[in-house]
């Protein structure tokens, strides 16, 4: 799968980890000296916006989809090697965008990266099926329980009708001890098992953090597998921990030192923030919270 660039993260319910998938197998890529972006192609309910600390009246993907601003106005360096493109959280700016716009949006990430990762939202809907069929694949992700499982179904289905090919199924909080056979729902789904995710209470503290879990508890057992299999994906090697002396703390500080964030190519572009933003900026605890209950089953 090593020609394949674009992935769409895809997922039939939500709060199975599908944000946590996208920015632990972006970051573990960007670890290994590839260029990553991440985008939240999820438009009605956003949340990668936690992860850079957007201030209210950042530009974010809806402006783009809304023909307001470009790409670069819209991406903002998260650490070393990857950058994120944020969907706003404000519905009357949602009710402006296009979505068909994403399909240039994508065409200039790819040309721009290494790596895409598309964070797709739940459900069944315009925008929830078009980043299917605009990605080079589709890893489908879902947590062991029934409901998921059958939710995912959805997704292929999908998947399917929009021309999108399904690359593989990633389960999340798997256990040790359990006597599900997660290879048995890979084969229900008729779709290759690319790898599971052990449940890992350091997870959920690495959202609050504001960290990539692989950057947060490097050895630990769910970080180890999103390294796996970013390796898996990509066919190149991924370090076991983050190369010492760079930066890599994924802190949610996409405003470098001097109060700037970057653009598309984050050693070069630098963009002050709006005047008028300063101290308006999103308190970190608080959408990192928003995330966690967003990733977590009821």
């Amino acid at each position: 799968m090593s020609q394949e660039t674009v992935y769409a993260i895809a997922s039939g319910k939500g709060g199975v980890g599908k944000t946590t998938t996208t920015v632990n197998l972006g970051t573990a890529l960007a670890q290994a000296g590839k260029r990553v972006a991440i985008v939240d192609a999820d438009l009605g309910m956003a949340n990668l916006a936690g992860f850079v600390s957007l201030s209210p009246g950042a530009t974010t993907l809806h402006d783009v989809l809304a023909g307001d601003a470009s790409i670069d106005d819209a991406t903002y360096r998260l650490a070393e090697n990857i950058v994120a493109v944020p969907s706003g959280t404000d519905l009357d700016d949602y009710a402006e965008t296009s979505p068909e716009g994403l399909r240039d949006v994508v065409s200039e990430l790819r040309s721009s990266f290494d790596y895409v990762f598309l964070d797709v939202g739940a459900g069944v809907s315009h925008e929830t099926v078009l980043p299917l069929g605009l990605a080079d694949a589709v890893l489908l992700v879902s947590t062991p329980e029934p409901a998921a499982v059958h939710d995912s179904k959805k997704t292929l289905e999908l998947t399917d009708r929009s021309g999108g090919e399904i690359a593989g199924l990633v389960i999340t909080r798997t256990r040790p001890d359990s006597d599900v056979s997660y290879e048995e729902i890979a084969a229900r789904l008729d779709v290759p098992l690319l790898g599971t995710i052990p449940d890992d209470p350091s997870a959920r503290e690495s959202v609050y953090a504001g960290t990539p879990l692989v950057v947060y508890e490097p050895d630990g057992p769910a970080a180890v597998a999103y390294r796996r299999l970013a390796a898996d994906l990509s066919g190149i090697d991924v370090p076991d921990r983050p190369p010492s002396g760079r930066d890599t703390t994924g802190d949610g500080g996409s405003r470098a030192a001097d109060g700037s964030s970057g653009g598309a190519d984050a050693s070069v572009i630098d963009r002050t923030p709006d005047e008028g933003s300063e101290g308006r900026e999103a308190a970190q605890d608080d959408v990192s919270s928003a995330i966690t209950e967003a990733e977590t089953d009821p």
